[in-house]
């Protein structure tokens, strides 16, 4: 497997903002600090603006601006910290609470004050940064009934749409709850919109599935156990559970953080491989780099197995000189603002 081209460092701004009380910070302990759903509880409001900077896959530094929703810090983001706040952001994640009374079309006299509030930030966005992408998660979908979820969903996707001016186009809307995998679907498709030269990755992984003859072969990042990306033959194309890849990362992710209840360990890498084999399919988790794990799916019998092992260790190489290259690129960009 053989990569050419050069990946280099590259750093977004994340702006993470909705009402106080939404759930900004509760999600964003889950994704990336290991919390679990039981615990945030016990979680605070964000005072002002909270800033925590992710490394991800190497290449890729998030600086997530988790912003207090208060009123009167909202008020400040719109005034005097406007082109501090939302010059050269990368990503606006707006969080709505699903039961906000606050949310509506402003009928019948009733409130529209979250919507007047996103459609205000909305614009401080396309003055200060109109490449920016946008997300928006209508969170809290567990206490909503089954039977009225889609109905919601589609009811605040389209008010949310129709305040989002010129990248109402572009936004993308998640329903999302802390209880279930639909916390890491959004997630891994925000995150997956923001890695650069994903190309090289999934020629690798392809490379890879051809020579182990896999049904299905997925990367996560190592700490969130977010998918990276994806790729399949005709028979994983098959397969009936779309949202297959979001359970994946939460299982993964729960047994992950189990091990380190267990063994005591706050190191990031509580396993290093994990093995299932059956009469139907064999199935291994394997750390493929310093930041990543893969997942791969291909057909019974121990010589298959023993033969995916021995290739995922020779990847191994690759994946991670891919990774070496963005970190010496980043360490001469800082050699040179040094001088």
């Amino acid at each position: 497997m053989e990569t050419s081209k050069k990946v280099k460092q590259q750093k977004k701004k994340v702006l993470l903002m909705g009402k106080s009380g939404a759930g900004k910070s509760s999600m964003r302990s889950i994704i990336f600090s290991n919390h679990v759903a039981k615990d945030v509880r016990r979680l605070g409001a964000t005072i002002d603006v909270d800033k925590k900077r992710v490394k991800f896959l190497g290449n890729l530094l998030l600086d997530i601006w988790d912003c207090g929703g208060q009123d009167a810090f909202t008020e400040s983001y719109l005034t005097s910290q406007k082109s501090y706040v939302f010059g050269d952001v990368g990503v606006l994640i707006y969080v709505f609470d699903v039961e906000s009374s606050d949310f509506t079309d402003g009928a019948r006299g009733n409130s529209d004050r979250d919507l007047q509030t996103y459609g205000s930030i909305i614009s401080a966005l396309d003055e200060y940064s109109p490449n920016a992408r946008i997300f928006t998660l209508v969170h809290k979908m567990d206490l909503v009934a089954n039977e009225y979820r889609n109905e919601v969903i589609r009811n605040k996707t389209a008010a949310i749409t129709a305040r989002s001016g010129r990248f109402a186009r572009t936004i993308g809307t998640y329903a999302t709850s802390i209880w279930d995998e639909t916390l890491y679907r959004a997630w891994g498709s925000i995150v997956n919109s923001l890695i650069p030269n994903l190309d090289i990755v999934e020629e690798g992984l392809k490379d890879l599935q051809r020579v182990i003859e896999a049904e299905e072969v997925v990367l996560f990042e190592q700490n969130t156990f977010l998918t990276v990306t994806r790729v399949s033959s005709e028979v994983g194309d098959e397969n009936p559970t779309g949202d297959r890849y979001e359970r994946l990362s939460n299982i993964i992710k729960t047994f992950k953080n189990s091990l380190s209840s267990y063994t005591e360990s706050n190191s990031s890498h509580q396993f290093d491989s994990f093995t299932i084999k059956t009469g139907i399919f064999n199935l291994i988790i394997n750390r493929l780099t310093y930041n990543t794990y893969v997942l791969v799916v291909f057909p019974p019998g121990e010589a298959e197995l023993q033969c995916a092992r021995l290739n995922i260790l020779s990847a191994k190489e690759e994946f991670a000189r891919i990774e070496s290259v963005a970190e010496a690129a980043d360490d001469d960009f800082r050699n040179l603002r040094g001088r």
